[in-house]
C-alpha cells in the first residue's frame, strides 16, 4: 500500500501564510498525479490544487491566485504554498495521489487519501 503524511496545518490569521505538505511511502513505482482537498463543516470535499508529474497545475477559482501547488518527484512529496488566507480557506485539507506501486512483485494502481490536517483562519 501506498501511505501519505501530511503536515503544516495550523491557525493562521486572515492575510498569513500556511505551506504544507504531503509525502507519499511505500513500493512506489510512479505517481501520476497529486492534489489537495478541503472539507469544511457542513459542505462536501472539494479540490483545491492538483499537479501531474509533469508539472501541469490545476486550481479551484476560490485559490485561483493565492495557493500554488509544486512537487519533488524524487521524494514523492506535493507542497501547497497558500497565501492571502481567508476564514472561508479553514477547512480539514486532505492530501490525494494516484499512481503505481508494486504489490508483492506486481504492478498496481493506486488512489491513497492522507489523515487530513486542520487549517483555521482566524483572528
Amino acid at each position: 500500500q501506498v501511505q501519505l503524511v501530511e503536515s503544516g496545518g495550523g491557525l493562521v490569521q486572515p492575510g498569513g501564510s500556511l505551506r504544507l505538505s504531503c509525502a507519499a511511502s511505500g513500493t512506489i513505482s510512479s505517481i501520476y498525479n497529486m492534489g489537495w482537498y478541503r472539507q469544511a463543516p457542513g459542505k462536501q470535499r472539494e479540490l483545491v490544487a492538483a499537479i501531474t508529474s509533469g508539472g501541469s497545475t490545476n486550481y479551484a477559482d476560490s485559490v485561483k491566485g493565492r495557493f500554488t501547488i509544486s512537487r519533488d518527484n524524487a521524494k514523492n512529496t506535493a507542497y501547497p504554498q497558500m497565501n492571502s488566507l481567508k476564514p472561508e480557506d479553514t477547512a480539514v485539507y486532505y492530501c490525494n495521489a494516484g499512481g503505481w506501486y508494486y504489490s508483492l512483485g506486481h504492478l498496481t494502481d493506486f488512489n491513497s487519501w492522507g489523515q487530513g490536517t486542520q487549517v483555521t483562519v482566524s483572528s
